[in-house]
């Protein structure tokens, strides 16, 4: 889900269940529910603004801690309240956007890229089993997107009464546009993707960011859409068995 504001902040969330077709469907939709809230009612109170201080930037870092930690007491709660959703959870990944800043947080194991003229970096780290056996050396990355283990997560919003989310602060170059252009340039194109590991799993970064590229300019709302739906496609075509969603802006 994508969302902009007044005051000029971009805002994309991803959630992924977990618990079953009812249960994760559920805890997919309070969480996204709830922190599209909690976000909105931050902008409200925050303003506008021409460049952000260290102050304001750890404002908006704590408005998303808040707000994931309130997703989570949503679904925790509901969790509780029937026992067919008991266990119920699910990932999230959000990225605001504000002065040339992204702010991202990510619970579990759906990701955001970075895509910058066709090259990808991951911003986010996974919260799952087969991740720590990468970062312990006891498996690559290609092991892991083949691994009967993938879908096993470390952390999730809603399974605890309480829940650790990681932030990352990514910055871009603020004068990069004038730049290129006083230098007969095109400006740099920057592609924020929120993905599922529905997507994931099946393609690669690579694979993906070389789509991108193949649609050319996508500063509309369609073009994106073609894309999202281009990335499902070929996720799908090479034995997608997971629920895949992939949410992407232009910056």
């Amino acid at each position: 889900m994508c969302d902009s504001f007044s005051n000029g902040m971009q805002l994309a969330v991803v959630c992924d269940g977990m618990g079953g077709a009812a249960g994760g469907g559920i805890a997919s939709s309070i969480a996204c529910g709830v922190f599209l809230e909690s976000i909105g009612d931050f902008v409200q109170s925050f303003g506008s603004h021409e460049s952000l201080t260290h102050a304001e930037e750890r404002l908006i870092k704590n408005a998303l801690t808040e707000a994931i930690n309130a997703a989570n007491a949503a679904v925790f709660e509901r969790s509780g309240s029937e026992d067919d959703l008991r266990g119920m959870g699910t990932t999230l990944v959000a990225t605001l956007v504000y002065c040339n800043v992204l702010f991202t947080i990510n619970v579990g194991d759906s990701r955001m890229y970075l895509i910058t003229n066709g090259a990808p970096v991951q911003i986010t780290h996974d919260h799952s089993y087969v991740q720590y056996l990468v970062d312990m050396g006891k498996m690559t990355q290609q092991e892991a997107r083949k691994s009967v283990n993938r879908n096993i997560i470390t952390r999730a919003v809603g399974t605890d009464d309480a829940v650790e989310a990681d932030i990352y602060v990514t910055r871009l170059p603020t004068n990069n546009i004038t730049d290129k252009i006083e230098n007969g340039e095109e400006a740099d194109q920057y592609v924020v993707l929120l993905c599922s590991d529905g997507l994931t799993n099946y393609i690669t970064p690579e694979e993906i960011a070389d789509a991108i590229q193949d649609i050319g300019s996508i500063e509309t709302s369609r073009a994106l859409g073609k894309v999202a739906e281009k990335l499902i496609d070929m996720a799908n075509a090479a034995g997608g068995a997971d629920n895949i969603t992939a949410v992407l802006m232009t910056l």
